[in-house]
């Protein structure tokens, strides 16, 4: 098999995984041997191919029925990814017509659908020669979006809100990098731009692992947003600090790195042994613990705490499109009995006096503001601190009436945008 076709199967066996058999993009990729098999270009292009898939995954179905008569379902089903592939090929990377659509029919050969082939050459050669007709004035933004969380973020922002982040998600996601120290100096190295909040910015593409300082972990990728919570705890240098559902380690290396003692936690071993990696590559040290965090009970108690609660993700969308298939109303309502469960052990874990920081990478409601109202009208021994403008610089907007932090991925537009994030910050007042 050809490298082009190869990478092609990979592709469409990955994106079976993650579709019909909801494993979540990144797990299904790494499970799968033939990708990592795959020279480092050619699992560009993989990743690049799922990510526009999925990213486009409504306008490319929407252009698709419009072609196909009967849907394509049973023992011919994987034939209609073959078709999606192949369409945001042609309608979104500019793939060469003849490439896409003589890869797409071998591919569709390859699966013992022999008998479909002739649709299959039909079909995307009509893409190919009607792309931006078929395309013609749909409306990306909705089409783009699953219904669950077009009606759930209009209820929470608005309609013209919602439309400006579901417009957000179609644009790929810049590389963002926390420096471990010296973040102009590494800034100036990787052809990047320091933002105000002190992440480097710079544009998408390329192999992370072949940059300058990757090997020797000056920086790590984490996304503008995912690096506020950690810099709200204020100066930690010298304390103890708990990092609480911490893998992969982002927060964690920035706790180490401003100097104060971590305890990482985390239920997975899997996600541990990741975060021992992730550290030892930065040439830093905490202390690793496998445990149920909403049960774990220390020796001591923290000088501070940071919660990075398990959500849905949906403020991650534009680096990992496929949780608008994968997730439902009905996994947040379950991940909020989880954060609840977290956030009311948590005044057990940190002295009086000492901060503790609550966030999700999601644009839910329900795993938000909702969460926190909900805690402090059960938890007396908590109060809210409000975080400032001079903490949260050039993101003076993200600071909602209440004094947390809401980012949405339509912030920064000049800068590139970032992940939806929810923070607040609390202290605890008694013993």
């Amino acid at each position: 098999m050809d490298a082009a076709l190869a990478s092609r199967r990979v592709t469409l066996e990955v994106l079976i995984a993650c579709l019909d058999k909801a494993q979540p993009l990144d797990d299904a990729l790494a499970r799968h041997e033939g990708f990592t098999a795959l020279d480092p270009r050619d699992r560009a292009f993989v990743r690049l191919l799922l990510a526009t898939t999925l990213r486009r995954l409504g306008e490319v179905d929407e252009v698709l029925g419009s072609l196909i008569e009967r849907p394509l379902g049973g023992a011919n089903a994987p034939a209609r990814h073959v078709l999606r592939l192949g369409a945001a090929q042609l309608l979104f990377l500019g793939t060469p017509a003849h490439a896409a659509v003589d890869t797409s029919v071998r591919l569709v050969e390859s699966l013992r659908l022999a008998h479909l082939k002739g649709l299959t050459n039909a079909v995307l050669r009509r893409v190919a020669r009607e792309g931006v007709a078929l395309l013609g004035d749909r409306d990306p933004a909705r089409l783009n979006t699953p219904r669950w969380l077009w009606e759930s973020w209009s209820a929470s922002y608005g309609e013209q809100t919602t439309r400006a982040i579901a417009a957000a998600h179609l644009i790929e996601a810049p590389l963002d990098l926390t420096a471990r120290a010296d973040a102009a100096f590494w800034a100036g190295r990787l052809d990047a731009e320091v933002l105000p909040t002190g992440t480097i910015r710079r544009a998408a593409g390329g192999i992370v692992t072949d940059l300058p300082g990757f090997a020797e972990g000056a920086w790590w990728v984490q996304d503008a947003a995912a690096a506020l919570p950690a810099r709200l705890l204020g100066d930690i240098a010298g304390k103890r600090v708990a990092d609480l559902c911490a893998a992969p380690g982002g927060k964690t290396l920035q706790l180490c790195a401003a100097g104060a003692s971590v305890v990482a936690v985390d239920i997975s071993a899997r996600r541990i042994a990741r975060l021992a990696d992730n550290l030892a590559r930065a040439g830093l040290k905490a202390e690793l613990v496998t445990a149920d965090a909403g049960k774990w009970t220390p020796d001591e108690r923290f000088d501070a705490l940071l919660i990075d609660a398990p959500c849905s993700g949906t403020g991650t969308l534009r680096r990992h499109p496929d949780i608008a298939w994968l997730k439902d109303q009905e996994d947040v309502g379950r991940l909020t009995l989880t954060q609840d469960r977290l956030l009311l052990h948590a005044p057990e874990l940190v002295k009086p006096g000492g901060t503790l920081v609550y966030a999700v990478c999601s644009l839910q409601e329900d795993e938000g503001p909702a969460r926190i109202d909900a805690l402090l009208g059960r938890s007396p021994r908590l109060k809210r601190v409000q975080i400032r403008p001079e903490e949260l610089p050039g993101l003076a907007e993200a600071i909602t009436p209440a004094g947390d932090v809401r980012t949405l991925p339509s912030m920064w537009p000049e800068r590139g945008g970032l992940d939806g994030f929810y923070v607040a910050r609390f202290v605890r007042i008694s013993a």
